[in-house]
C-alpha cells in the first residue's frame, strides 16, 4: 500500500466520523428547537399571567385589610 492510499483512508475515515459528528450535532439541535417551540407554545396554559397574579394578590390584600378591620372593631368594642 502507497502512502496516498494510507492518507487519502486516513483522510476519508476522519471525514466520515466529522461528518457522524455533525449529523449528531444537527439532530440534537433540531431537538432542542422543536422542545423549545413545544415550551413556548404551552408556557400560556401552564402559569399565570402578570396581570392575572396583580388581581388575585390585591383581592387577597382587599380581603385581609377587611379582616383586620373587623378584628379592630371588634377590639374597641371589648374596651
Amino acid at each position: 500500500m502507497d502512502s496516498q492510499t494510507l492518507i487519502n483512508t486516513g483522510l476519508g475515515a476522519l471525514l466520515a466520523i466529522f461528518g457522524w459528528l455533525a449529523r449528531q450535532l444537527w439532530e440534537a439541535v433540531s431537538k432542542l428547537r422543536e422542545d423549545l417551540h413545544n415550551i413556548e407554545k404551552d408556557l400560556p396554559k401552564s402559569y399565570v399571567s402578570k396581570d392575572e397574579f396583580n388581581t388575585t394578590m390585591k383581592r387577597i390584600e382587599d380581603m385581609v385589610e377587611r379582616i383586620y378591620d373587623k378584628l379592630d372593631a371588634k377590639v374597641d368594642k371589648r374596651s
